[in-house]
C-alpha cells in the first residue's frame, strides 16, 4: 500500500515537471510572438499573463514537493 502512494506521488511529480517545461516553451512562444507584434492584442496579453501565471504557480508547487527539475 505505500508503495503504491510513493509511485503515485512519483508518477504525479514527473507529470508536474513537464507541465512546467510545457508551460515554459508556451511562455516563451507568447512571449516572443508579443514582443514581435506591433500593436499587440489585449487577448494575447492576457493569454501572456495567464500562462506566466501559471508557470509561476507550478514552479512554487515543485519548490513545495522539494523537487528538482535535474531529478
Amino acid at each position: 500500500m505505500f508503495r503504491r502512494k510513493k509511485r503515485r506521488a512519483k508518477d504525479m511529480d514527473q507529470q508536474l515537471l513537464m507541465n512546467i517545461r510545457q508551460l515554459k516553451k508556451e511562455w516563451e512562444n507568447l512571449n516572443s510572438i508579443i514582443d514581435q507584434s506591433i500593436e499587440p492584442t489585449e487577448e494575447g496579453l492576457k493569454e501572456l499573463a495567464l500562462t506566466k501565471s501559471k508557470y509561476l504557480y507550478l514552479l512554487r508547487e515543485a519548490r513545495h514537493r522539494g523537487l528538482n527539475a535535474l531529478s
